[in-house]
């Protein structure tokens, strides 16, 4: 009997962190509001009830946006970018404090909302996840829907969902109609809904890749699928050469990995530009802190600790290094990550730009076993 055909959903919250506190501060729907910054305080309250909010233009320090509202994002405001170049271009915009007990609070609300009716789930992180649909009963569009449907009803928030043969297309397709969106293709429309896109849509294709496909005259989806293989080989080595053929074609093999055994759990992030070590210093060190914080909130809600903490850096010629270390007993502290993420850092040269930036833990024991089994408390890890 043959295998029906995968139906692999990618749901992805609708600008997550902004979303949730809109919830809490209902009025400023519409307008352009940035989260983030290091000294950021919350709004306050006026003698009449109202509140008053501070404005970008006033921020002064290195601080990065953690997020924005889409009528941000219009302004060209986005995610992992200066603050002072943010002011510079939507100064009249709303600044809010983050505040990450509420995001995991909402996470966990619209996940569980999700798996009550389709448990096949890979935690993406905080704001999005892969559902396999394949084995559920339910037409798609109308399975889809109610997904939508419930996570709106267990958070109050909008998301968007692509639904495709696999994750490669299910993630493209669920940026296609954000904000609020269900993109539904099969590999029949890929030609027509998938290779007019521009390149760097592509999950995988960061700024440098992009900028190199450009100049080779390769600007679209569609452009990248009819290339000659020999140009691409001879600019991006052969694995990559291959791996850009296929994805260009909507070919992806990958399982959506509901494995409760994870081999190591990470964090990584590509920069919008290339950042220097020493430029772009207090912009990289929040960064890193905020991946580690992330990793450590990852560890913690799939209920692991590891011993081994590494990083990995691509810099600005694509060429990545990685390096880690072995703690004596494992861990998912955040502050403790951070420094042995730290300590393999200063292995590694600084000394040019950097695309991406990485943490990882591995070697790990599920937490319910540390509990039968006390080892050492966090701080001795690194005595003083």
């Amino acid at each position: 009997m043959s295998q029906p055909p995968r139906r692999i959903a990618h749901l992805d919250m609708d600008a997550f962190y902004a979303s949730v506190e809109l919830l809490r501060y209902p009025e400023l729907r519409g307008t352009p509001v940035v989260i983030g910054g290091r000294s950021t305080t919350p709004p306050s309250v006026r003698a009449d009830g109202s509140r008053d909010y501070a404005r970008l233009r006033d921020y002064a320090g290195r601080g990065v946006v953690t997020t924005s509202t889409y009528e941000a994002r219009a302004l060209g405001v986005f995610s992992a970018m200066g603050m002072m170049k943010a002011a510079a271009l939507a100064p009249d915009a709303i600044l809010l404090p983050a505040d990450f007990d509420s995001y995991r609070h909402y996470s966990r609300l619209f996940k569980m909302a999700v798996a009550a009716i389709a448990p096949h789930i890979e935690d993406r992180g905080i704001d999005e996840i892969y559902i396999d649909l394949t084995d559920h009963p339910d037409e798609t569009r109308t399975l889809a829907q109610r997904i939508k449907d419930a996570v709106r009803d267990a958070t109050g928030l909008s998301c968007s969902i692509g639904v495709a043969p696999n994750k490669l297309l299910a993630k493209i397709c669920s940026d296609l109609e954000k904000p609020d969106g269900l993109t539904i293709v099969s590999l029949d429309d890929v030609p027509s809904r998938i290779w007019p896109l521009a390149v760097r849509k592509i999950n995988g294709i960061g700024p440098k890749a992009n900028t190199k496909l450009i100049s080779l005259g390769i600007e679209t989806v569609g452009q990248l699928a009819a290339a000659d293989p020999k140009l691409l080989q001879e600019h991006f080595g052969l694995n990559t050469a291959q791996w850009l053929r296929d994805v260009s074609h909507g070919h992806d093999t990958r399982a959506v990995e509901t494995s409760s055994e994870p081999k190591g759990i990470s964090r990584e992030t590509t920069f919008e530009r290339d950042l220097h070590a020493r430029h772009d210093r207090a912009a990289l060190s929040e960064i890193f802190t905020r991946l580690c914080t992330r990793l450590s909130e990852d560890l913690h809600r799939k209920r692991y600790a590891g011993r081994t903490v590494g990083i990995k850096l691509r810099y600005a010629d694509f060429r990545t290094v990685t390096r880690d270390v072995t703690l004596p007993q494992p861990t998912a502290d955040a502050a403790t990550i951070r420094r042995a993420a730290g300590e393999c850092l200063r292995r590694v040269p600084l000394d040019q730009r950097i695309r991406l930036l990485g943490v990882r833990v591995s070697a790990l024991t599920p937490l319910d076993e540390l509990a039968r089994h006390p080892v050492a408390r966090q701080g001795e890890l690194f005595p003083s």
